[in-house]
C-alpha cells in the first residue's frame, strides 16, 4: 500500500494539484482531500480509492518505490529512449 506522503510527493514532482489529482483518478475532490488528511491506516476512504489513484499516478509516470530499509519514496520512471 504507498502511503500518504508518496501521493502527495508524487503530486509535487507531477506538479499536480488535489483538483488535478481527482480527475485523473475519476473521483471527486473531497474524495481526495479525504485520502490526503488520513492516517495511514486507510480508514477514510475505500481501497478503491487508493488503487484508483495510485493507477493515475504511474499512468502519468510516477514510480512508487517501496519501503526497504531506506524509505519509501516516488520518483518518475525512465523515458524509453
Amino acid at each position: 500500500m504507498i502511503s500518504i506522503e508518496q501521493i502527495r510527493a508524487a503530486r509535487g514532482l507531477l506538479g499536480w494539484s488535489q483538483t488535478d489529482l481527482a480527475e485523473a483518478a475519476g473521483r471527486s475532490l473531497p474524495t481526495i482531500k479525504r485520502l490526503e488528511r488520513e492516517s495511514d491506516d486507510g480508514s477514510a476512504v475505500s481501497e478503491d480509492v487508493r488503487d484508483a489513484v495510485r493507477a493515475a499516478l504511474e499512468k502519468a509516470g510516477v514510480e512508487f518505490i517501496p519501503e526497504n530499509g531506506g524509505g519509501a519514496g516516488v520518483r518518475m520512471r525512465k523515458r524509453k529512449r
